[in-house]
């Protein structure tokens, strides 16, 4: 049985979900159309565009259904009314690695998530070491390049 904790997100990372969700659902016809046009065809069992848009139709109706799922389940968050000095979701934290060499990340929901542009999942390694730490905190991650230490040195709410 699904559970139905809430998916934390931004307003942004909501509204993506929500434009990706209208370009599958406008796919659906389309596919339904492919499926009659492939089956027009003749002989199923030997027709390779009918077998690839029933399987693309089953891709899209899965896409769907996850999407409908974190759409009903989502928490939109807006870090602007957040404050507080312990790191949290949505926060955006400057650490400063081992060679004192500082680095900016924002904690973000899943879908959000991009590492080059300094948004980490809250469930990443390294958000939930961050998750509840304070100015001046030190903290150990284990990543798949090994251990890397920080100090949390400034926590915003932007």
């Amino acid at each position: 049985m699904a559970t139905m904790e809430k998916v934390p997100m931004l307003a942004e990372g909501y509204e993506r979900l929500t434009a990706d969700l209208k370009v599958l659902r406008a796919e659906r016809p389309k596919i339904v159309d492919a499926i009659e046009e492939a089956r027009a065809h003749g002989d199923l069992s030997e027709n390779a565009e009918y077998h690839a848009a029933k399987e693309r139709q089953g891709q899209i109706e899965a896409q769907i259904a996850d999407i409908e799922d974190r759409v009903s389940r989502a928490q939109i968050i807006d870090p602007t009314t957040l404050s507080g000095d312990k790191i949290m979701f949505g926060a955006t934290v400057t650490l400063l690695d081992e060679d004192d060499k500082p680095i900016r990340y924002q904690i973000v929901g899943q879908t959000e998530a991009d590492a080059k542009t300094g948004r980490i999942s809250y469930n990443s390694p390294l958000a939930r070491a961050l998750i509840g730490k304070q100015v001046g905190d030190e903290i150990e991650v284990t990543v798949p390049s090994g251990d890397k230490f920080y100090e949390v040195q400034k926590i915003e709410f932007i």
